[in-house]
């Protein structure tokens, strides 16, 4: 049969005779057995014997062999030119340079030379190829090379139709793929050729020279002549080594990831190290030498300082890798970042103080007047600690922005902290550092930022405070906002006093009723109230009109707006007490006229009347007007709201009945309503005061009416009005005409004060209103109040309901009266 050898591999292999290292055989396509066993004829009873160090070549396997020692290199050189086949042999000891043949296996196989390669170091490699297994029976020769007398060995084959035989090659088969596989480098041509032999002899011997074990155990599976029985030998060897591998790979995998991410990590480390050390130095290092140079220049306390060495000894003992290290870098830059007694120099120019707030802010006179007495003080004193000023007043008003006027006007640093809706008490006082993600309050955070120990601080919205499980801010503020304790201020970040006493606080708020009684205590009440159609109008001019054009990009004078324009978008598109919503309408008359402008019309406009509701649209308010006093029992009141002053107007109306029914409708709330049957209660213990007959309560039901009925009232302030409202109703005579009124009442028939003066007499004025009738007691808010509010008024002063109803009702009964 003609011979089919064909190589799979051609490599270059170390010197593989004389190392012990396991061989990778090469593969032959060997289809049948007798591939492998032509040439055998030619054998003899002598062979030269070719000795391996620790290598044992199977019948049909092709191995590498490289040739070392002079003996060897004769018989290869002989053997390749004639074409003879030889024996070869493995020895039992490794280390022999010239063996005997007791120092040899007494079973070999017998081999052909495939081919002689010259390797570029001078070393030569065969590839010798198995035939067939013999028995050395003894050494010949000994010179030029061994030469011995052997006996062939035949293999017993498991009969064809063996079921069992087959289903062990199989299993043998996909084990040595699978142990292949497992290589770092799979060699993929010689798996899938596997998979494809069909040579059951071939493959169960290629296997066996394949397994990685060492040469005696491949020396005892080529002892055995039963290839059925040397199969399972080799089974039983390669399930042991495939577990084997199994469990190396195992563990490796176990700790394979744990070791590539220190290695990563700490190479990673070496190259930041070696990237740092040729910038200049350790960044670490670095970062922590500027903290100390930044701490050698503050002016902080021996206290403070010996914290800080504390701290800061604590980092550089931190691996920079730990978790706690940004933490403590973190705590650190905060303490040397705070503006330890540092202060900025207060401006004690007065003049120059009041000019700021007259520029910035038209009326306000009582807090420029505050403001300006505050710098008097300091300028003569030098040093005082500084008041806690809370501005409250309705919306709009402009107390916000006044804090940055006072922070101009003494040349101080400004920060603003908005506390509407806050409800954690960490928000102030900070969180301690034991939490994760643990951080300072509001308070240093904004001390930091200002970089100055003396800022005008505002502390917006402080009304809108709310508390739940997590504390009560408000509660928290009441150390900041005392100035007898606030000069050891201590955060629980910070965890160090800090002095805060020479911060100007600033609070703006809305309703003082929502400000607990403590926090309100320890601040000077100063009201904003709203400013009347003249103040508004001047504001628009002088402030809000040039904002608005320079915002909108639109180029000094080409837009003018007329007063008479301000005073229409004043009384016909806004109802506020302050001028935000007026602001808003000027910014949308102002947006028209940048369309105009960005649309090729640049013409020079003047914002008249009939523009302004081109611009704006219809009419969105009407003025409260008086109604007159041509029915009975309908009176003018004056009413305090959060957006400022409203007239309301009190209707009582009397129907048949048995006179036990007092009706009260409007959206009234329980003060309102005791207000109601109080005056009810009193007119009818006082009717012969009034000219009221007695049985008029019995015969004539009773209903008051306050309009508008959808909007929620309360309060104790129309007491008087309900009073001159019912009297009206019984007697029918006339309410005095433009006259509006406010006071509480007792049982007794006493009028008692109230408050909300100046924003009632806003609301009276624009109302056209005449006169006022209020509380004797009110006189003096009166007094405080500017006298161009009180332009075109006349107050009557009343102690007692008689006084009221005797000012208020004439002796004219109206038109069409009840009876």
């Amino acid at each position: 049969m003609k011979k089919r050898t064909k190589l799979f591999t051609e490599e270059v292999y170390d010197d593989l005779e004389d190392n012990i290292g396991v061989v990778m055989p090469i593969l032959t396509d060997c289809d049948v057995d007798e591939d492998f066993m032509e040439g055998m004829d030619t054998v003899g009873k002598t062979v030269p014997v070719l000795p391996l160090r620790n290598m044992v070549l199977f019948p049909g396997v092709a191995i590498p062999v490289v040739v070392g020692r002079p003996k060897s290199m004769k018989l290869i050189k002989e053997a390749a030119q004639k074409k003879f086949l030889i024996g070869v042999v493995c020895q039992k000891d490794m280390e022999i340079d010239d063996p005997q043949i007791e120092d040899l296996y007494s079973v070999g196989v017998i081999g052909e030379i495939v081919r002689v390669l010259e390797m570029p170091d001078g070393a030569t490699t065969v590839i010798i190829q198995g035939k067939k297994r013999f028995k050395l029976d003894e050494i010949t020769e000994t010179e030029p090379f061994l030469k011995g007398q052997i006996t062939l060995l035949d293999d017993k084959l498991p009969g064809k139709n063996d079921r069992e035989f087959e289903a062990l090659t199989s299993t043998i088969k996909d084990l040595t793929t699978k142990m292949l596989s497992a290589l770092p480098n799979p060699p993929r041509d010689l798996i899938f050729s596997i998979k494809n032999n069909k040579n059951l002899q071939y493959l169960i011997n290629f296997s066996a020279s394949n397994i990685p074990s060492g040469a005696s155990e491949k020396q005892q599976l080529l002892l055995i002549d039963n290839l059925k029985e040397r199969a399972y030998r080799l089974l039983f060897i390669l399930n042991r080594e495939y577990q084997l591998i199994e469990l190396k790979a195992s563990i490796q995998m176990k700790t394979h990831e744990d070791i590539n991410q220190q290695q990563k990590e700490y190479f990673l480390q070496q190259q930041i190290k070696t990237i740092q050390e040729e910038l200049g130095g350790n960044i670490n290092e670095l970062e922590i030498k500027e903290l100390r140079d930044k701490a050698a220049k503050k002016k902080w306390s021996k206290e403070v300082a010996e914290i800080f060495e504390k701290e800061i000894r604590k980092l550089e003992r931190l691996h920079p890798q730990s978790p706690d290290f940004s933490i403590q870098t973190q705590y650190v830059q905060m303490i040397v970042n705070l503006p330890w007694g540092e202060y900025s120099k207060d401006n004690f120019n007065l003049k120059r103080a009041e000019k700021v707030l007259n520029r910035d802010h038209y009326g306000l006179e009582k807090v420029k007047e505050r403001i300006i007495e505050h710098l008097a003080v300091l300028k003569l004193k030098g040093d005082m600690k500084s008041p806690i000023i809370c501005l409250y007043g309705p919306p709009g008003v402009g107390k916000t922005s006044l804090g940055k006027s006072i922070a101009e006007a003494l040349n101080r640093k400004y920060v603003r902290v908005s506390l509407g809706g806050l409800h954690d008490e960490a928000e102030i006082r900070g969180h301690r550092r034991t939490y994760i993600g643990a951080m300072s309050g509001r308070i240093i955070q904004n001390i930091q930022k200002a970089g100055t120990s003396n800022p005008v601080f505002v502390l917006d919205e402080v009304d809108k405070i709310t508390s739940d499980f997590k504390g009560d801010p408000s509660s928290a503020l009441l150390e900041v906002l005392d100035p007898e304790q606030n000069t050891t201020f201590h955060d629980n970040y910070l965890d160090i006093d800090y002095d805060l006493s020479r911060v100007m606080f600033i609070a703006t708020a809305n309703n003082l009723n929502t400000i607990s009684q403590p926090l309100l205590d320890r601040m000077e009440l100063i009201e904003v109230s709203g400013y009347i159609l003249e103040e508004k109008v001047e504001i628009a001019a002088r402030h809000l009109v040039p904002k608005q054009l320079e915002s909108h990009g639109i180029p000094k004078g080409k837009v003018s707006f007329p007063k008479k324009s301000l005073q229409l978008i004043v009384e016909s598109y806004t109802r506020e007490s302050g001028v935000r919503e007026l602001d808003k309408k000027i910014a949308k008359v102002v947006r028209k006229i940048a369309k105009r402008f960005a649309m090729g019309d640049d013409s020079q406009v003047q914002v008249t009347a009939d523009l302004v509701k081109e611009f704006l649209g219809a009419v969105e308010y009407t003025r409260d007007k008086y109604q007159g006093n041509e029915y009975a029992g309908v009176v003018t009141g004056l009413a305090w709201t959060a957006v400022g002053g409203e007239i309301l107007f009190v209707e009582s109306s009397l129907s048949k009945g048995k006179g036990e029914k007092l009706t009260l409708t409007g959206n009234l709330g329980d003060v309102m309503k005791e207000s109601a049957m109080l005056a009810l209660e009193y007119i009818r213990s006082h009717a012969n005061l009034f000219g009221i007959k007695g049985e008029m309560f019995e015969n004539w039901n009773v209903h008051i009416h306050v309009p508008e009925g959808a909007i929620p009232k309360d309060g104790p302030s129309a007491g008087v009005t309900m009073v001159t409202s019912l009297v009206s109703a019984f007697t029918q005579r006339k309410v005095k005409p433009n006259l509006a009124m406010t006071g509480e009442i007792t049982l007794r028939g006493k009028v008692l004060p109230v408050g909300g003066i100046k924003e009632k007499i806003l609301a009276a004025k624009r109302a056209g209103i005449k006169d006022l009738i209020l509380c004797e007691e009110n006189r003096k808010d009166v007094d405080e109040i500017k006298s161009d509010y009180l332009k075109g008024l006349s107050f009557h002063y009343v102690k007692d309901i008689a006084d009221v109803i005797a000012f208020a009702l004439t002796d004219e009964v109206v038109k069409n009266p009840q009876f």
